[in-house]
């Protein structure tokens, strides 16, 4: 058996609407600029298509949870997001087929540390 050095965290998991069960989280994929008045609003030209990021599993926090103000931020930004929770693995899959993958729906809120990410963007960094 394999033993670690420190405690492994807990699977990130979200609740289940009327259910006591929960839904594990193992990775978060995010469309960005995929609304063209939000790409407006943040200065950039809402012709360019959008693309994919990730975010950590664990920055899923659990509904009426308290998130401490990130320190060394003047800017965070919050978003409503269309939360899609995917439960059948698949690749290449058919258009007409992909519901058949989707588990469930939620409502997120997605949380940014817009001046942070707009430093690192001016250096052409990456951002978490």
């Amino acid at each position: 058996m394999t033993e670690f050095v420190l405690p492994l965290p807990a699977t990130p998991s979200v609740a289940v609407a009327g259910s006591h069960e929960r839904f594990a989280v193992r990775r978060i994929f995010c469309v960005g600029r995929n609304y063209a008045a939000h790409a407006r609003e943040l200065g950039n030209d809402e012709r360019d298509p959008p693309f994919f990021f990730t975010k950590p599993a664990d920055a899923v926090v659990d509904s009426g949870a308290t998130i401490p103000y990130p320190p060394l931020t003047a800017n965070l930004h919050h978003e409503i997001e269309l939360v899609a929770a995917i439960g059948n693995a698949g690749f290449r899959i058919a258009r007409d087929e992909a519901l058949a993958h989707v588990w469930g729906y939620a409502v997120g809120i997605d949380l940014t540390r817009r001046d942070l990410q707009d430093q690192a963007k001016k250096a052409a960094r990456p951002w978490d």
